[in-house]
């Protein structure tokens, strides 16, 4: 299986385009979005200094609970599939940074927050227009989706996943441990920027595991269980996980969370239902499917 890849800004289409992707695989690639290399080079060499840094620094923004939904996550510390061992990688988890950031003792530095407020308005930006272009193709207002997503639970999140020669808290990983366990993600969408190294995988519809080689010239779209929920399953919330590191080269990427404000409703689209495809799925709010989605990964290690 290989993604499929779109142009956003050459395609008149491009909401054709993304219903295409979505409705097949669940997971497709778009070039030129609207962030710039240089933007990305300097999120990631952030990101890598971060994790790379002292441990001291990481602990002091410590993850202290699904909701704040910001702060550092050690190795083993989140379980994305609950029902396999803890994840291989490490995170810094940021929600609604730009219109409630939390106070600057919770930052490693003044200048990494500068840089990753920066990063997530401008992927959001990104974000809405895709949302724009997925409006028109479901038959609904331009704003439809813009404005229940107005940041309170957009969420960026910096992911690293250490090569093997790293030293691991219990010794050499157990085969079933992953990089971060098969899950779906929990929201209306991901983009997702890769630094070159791949990891990722999506399961196809024979339930074999896929490898999405990364580029960087192009993020991932993929739809999230809401998205899911509101297109009465015509976008497909597709199971992925990335594989435990192997090799020298660790692995960076960045993950941008649309996820629907608390209160949204989330119920199917009157263009998604018919006669022939009744609703499959309960009305539900987007605040009670975060929480304990949330809450599930972490297996109560966070309850501060």
């Amino acid at each position: 299986m290989t993604l499929p890849l779109f142009d956003l800004s050459a395609s008149a289409d491009a909401g054709r385009d993304i219903d295409a992707g979505l409705s097949t695989y669940g997971f497709l690639q778009l070039a030129n979005i609207g962030i710039a290399s240089s933007e990305l080079e300097e999120v990631f060499h952030a990101s890598q200094a971060l994790f790379k840094g002292p441990a001291a620094v990481k602990q002091q923004c410590a993850y202290r609970s699904a909701a704040e939904n910001f702060g550092y996550q050690g190795l083993l510390e989140e379980n994305l599939d609950p029902m396999a061992p803890a994840d291989l990688k490490e995170t810094f988890t940021m929600r609604n940074i730009v219109a409630d950031p939390p106070p600057p003792e919770r930052w490693p530095s003044d200048r990494f927050r500068e840089t990753m407020c920066d990063f997530y308005a401008h992927a959001l930006a990104c974000a809405r227009e895709i949302q724009r272009r997925m409006a028109g193709t479901l038959e609904l207002p331009e704003d439809y989706f813009t404005r229940l997503h107005s940041g309170q639970n957009v969420t960026l999140r910096l992911l690293y996943y250490p090569a093997n020669a790293a030293p691991y808290p219990l010794g050499d990983p157990d085969p079933a441990q992953m990089g971060a366990g098969a899950h779906t993600d929990y929201g209306f969408m991901t983009l997702l920027f890769q630094n070159g190294v791949g990891g990722l995988q999506v399961i196809d519809k024979s339930g074999a595991w896929i490898d999405v080689p990364p580029r960087t010239d192009a993020v991932v779209v993929n739809t999230g269980d809401m998205l899911e929920r509101w297109t009465n399953g015509k976008y497909k919330s597709t199971m992925h996980r990335v594989i435990a590191k192997t090799g020298h080269r660790d692995r960076l990427s960045i993950a941008m969370f649309i996820d629907p404000d608390t209160d949204a409703l989330i119920e199917a689209l009157p263009s998604c239902v018919s006669s022939d495809n009744p609703a499959r799925f309960a009305p539900i709010s987007a605040g009670a499917h975060l929480q304990a989605r949330l809450e599930a990964s972490h297996q109560g290690r966070f309850t501060r």
